[in-house]
C-alpha cells in the first residue's frame, strides 16, 4: 500500500495532482516586501501582458537555486514536509536549501495552493487558454531578470517542472549552471508509453480536481512541450542529478488501472533516460517515496541540491 500523507490538506492536493506530474497587474513590480519568516523577500514580478508572478526568495550565496513545481501545482510543495520512518525528519526544501545558498520559488498562474480546501493561487495573475512550454520558460526568465534574482542558477524541477528546467537550460546555457530533476517528467516517457501517451495526456488535462473546468486552471500542451525539449538541441555540460520515486503513483479516479500499470512500467525507463543526459550523473532513489519526493523525503532532496551546488563551477 502507498503511504498516505498524514495531513488531509496534503492528501487532497497530492492525490489530485499525482499524475503530473490574483493580484492586480502593475506597470512595474512593487518594492520587495520582507517577511518575518526567515528574512524572505517577496515580489510580484511583471512578466508582460499585464500579468504578474509571485516570487519568494530566501538565503544568501551563489549559485541561486530556483525551485520549479509540477503541473497544476503552486510553489507550496517546496515549503511543506510529510515524512514518515524510515525517512528522517528534515526541514522543508525551501528553508533547507536557504541554509547554504540563495533559493527562490514562484507560482505559475492557475496552480493549486496547499490550503484547506485547496484553491487556485491568487498570488500570480490568472491566465486562460493552453500554455506552451516556451511560454513557461519565457515567464521564468522574466521572473528571474525583472525580479533581479542574481545568477548563475541551479534549476530544480519536479514532474512537469523538469521540462521547464530542461528547456530553460538549453536556451540559457550561460545562466543555468546545474540541474536537479525530482521525479521529473522525462521526454522519453512519450516513447515509452507509445500508444498510451494520448490517454496519459488526457488524464493530466483533467486530473479530477474541483477546478478541472475552471478556465483559469493551468492547462499546457504536453505533447508540444516534449517536442520543444527534444528539438532544442543538447543540454549544456553542467552538473546534473536525478531523483526518482520508489513507490507507486496514487491513482486518481480519472486514470484506468490499465494505464496506471503501463505508466508504472514506463516511468523507470524514462527516468534512466534523464540520467543518460550527462556523464557521471548520480541517480538517487527516494526509498519509501511516491512522486512527491520533495514532500516525502526533503532531506534527500536538500542533500541532492547541495551536491549539485557544490559541483557547480564559478560559485
Amino acid at each position: 500500500m502507498r503511504r498516505r500523507p498524514r495531513s488531509a490538506v496534503l492528501a487532497a492536493v497530492t492525490v489530485a495532482l499525482t499524475l503530473c506530474a490574483g493580484p492586480a497587474a502593475t506597470a512595474r513590480p512593487p518594492a520587495p516586501v520582507p517577511s518575518a519568516d526567515g528574512g524572505d523577500t517577496v515580489r510580484h514580478v511583471d512578466v508582460g501582458g499585464g500579468h504578474t508572478v509571485y516570487l519568494r526568495c530566501r538565503g544568501t550565496g551563489t549559485p541561486t537555486v530556483v525551485l520549479v513545481s509540477g503541473l497544476h501545482e503552486s510553489s507550496d510543495s517546496w515549503t511543506l514536509t510529510d515524512t514518515a520512518p524510515p525517512v528522517p525528519g528534515a526541514p522543508a526544501v525551501f528553508p533547507g536549501v536557504a541554509a547554504f545558498t540563495r533559493v527562490c520559488l514562484y507560482d505559475r498562474p492557475g496552480t493549486l495552493r496547499y490550503t484547506d480546501p485547496p484553491t487556485l493561487t491568487t498570488r500570480s495573475s490568472p491566465v486562460t487558454g493552453v500554455r506552451e512550454l516556451p511560454d513557461a520558460v519565457r515567464d521564468l526568465d522574466r521572473v528571474l531578470t525583472v525580479g533581479k534574482v542574481p545568477g548563475p542558477y541551479v534549476l530544480v524541477g519536479h514532474s512537469y517542472g523538469g521540462l521547464i528546467t530542461l528547456l530553460y537550460a538549453k536556451r540559457h546555457p550561460d545562466r543555468a549552471r546545474g540541474l536537479v530533476l525530482v521525479d521529473a517528467l522525462a521526454p522519453a516517457l512519450r516513447r515509452e508509453l507509445g500508444a498510451s501517451w494520448s490517454e496519459y495526456v488526457s488524464a493530466l488535462r483533467r486530473p479530477g480536481t474541483p477546478y478541472d473546468g475552471d478556465p483559469a486552471f493551468e492547462q499546457v500542451d504536453l505533447d508540444g512541450a516534449v517536442t520543444a525539449v527534444e528539438r532544442a538541441g543538447p543540454l549544456p555540460r553542467v552538473p546534473l542529478a536525478v531523483l526518482s520515486k520508489t513507490r507507486p503513483f496514487a491513482a486518481p479516479a480519472t486514470m484506468s488501472k490499465e494505464l496506471l500499470a503501463r505508466l508504472e512500467a514506463a516511468w523507470p525507463k524514462a527516468q534512466r533516460s534523464l540520467v543518460e543526459l550527462a556523464p557521471q550523473t548520480p541517480h538517487l532513489l527516494a526509498t519509501g517515496s511516491d512522486h512527491y519526493v520533495q514532500l516525502h523525503d526533503p532531506d534527500l532532496t536538500i542533500a541532492t541540491v547541495r551536491l549539485v551546488v557544490e559541483r557547480t563551477p564559478a560559485r
